[in-house]
């Protein structure tokens, strides 16, 4: 039965710079934004859509069995289409919590979109995200690479203090990846696309800084795998060599 309490939303756009068209691009036999589809109805958590401004893409999803809502293709964000797509799917407010799942995720585990709610049981916890502890120094040097910085608050959680680019924090000691996947209490999202970009945000291209300039409460939980995004040539060789394989 899905708890209509969850909604996960996958935003999906055909506009990549780097990799055009990249939703529909074939991994496995099957377009990439069906495999992050497949695994957020495998977590079991909720009702889950991909929210999209593209026709080819919902009607891809549908043909899958999938639930596609349509809209407006002028905005800045992902996050701002996951909320336009709240409002379009949820107008009575039933979706307390929404799950913000990027579409080039294919290799996202459904457990992955369990660990991300665990957090919530805090009420007074904002927004949830995961982290991944980095081995590997070229990731920690990356500025690609997000690192995420928080006070240990519990087993295998993090308060976030900081998000950025940068290899940081300084020092020896255990540095994390972060892994761009959200869950928002349903007022925080409402409250997070109000507000104007933040300095914080600007400087250094991370979104989620927006709210912690606002002092909304980000948590961290921490997972032992980063699923890898798909957003150039190279990475869809990998993913496609990667999933071949399982």
């Amino acid at each position: 039965m899905t708890n209509p309490r969850i909604l996960v939303l996958i935003p999906a756009r055909m506009a990549s710079l780097r990799l055009p068209g990249k939703p529909l691009l074939e991994i496995a036999g099957q377009p990439m934004i069906i495999h992050v589809l497949c695994r957020a109805e495998e977590a079991g958590i909720g009702r889950v859509a991909v929210a999209t401004d593209t026709a080819e893409i919902a009607a891809v999803v549908e043909a899958h069995g999938g639930e596609a809502v349509m809209t407006r293709a002028d905005h800045a964000s992902g996050t701002d289409r996951v909320y336009e797509a709240l409002r379009k799917l949820d107008s009575q407010g039933e979706s307390e919590i929404i799950v913000n799942l990027q579409g080039d995720f294919p290799t996202i585990s459904p457990q992955h979109l369990r660990d991300v709610l665990t957090s919530l049981a805090d009420p007074a916890v904002d927004i949830a995200t995961l982290a991944a502890e980095i081995h590997i120094e070229e990731e920690a040097l990356n500025p690609n690479v997000v690192k995420a910085i928080g006070s240990p608050i519990g087993f295998r959680r993090l308060r976030a203090l900081y998000f950025t680019r940068a290899t940081a924090p300084h020092g020896d000691g255990q540095r994390y990846h972060h892994i761009g996947l959200y869950a928002y209490r349903r007022q925080a999202l409402e409250r997070f696309v109000k507000l104007p970009p933040s300095a914080l945000e600007r400087q250094e291209k991370l979104e989620q800084l927006r709210a912690l300039e606002a002092g909304m409460r980000i948590d961290i939980a921490i997972v032992d795998e980063v699923p890898r995004g798909v957003d150039t040539p190279e990475d869809l060789v990998r993913t496609r060599l990667l999933l071949a394989k399982s």
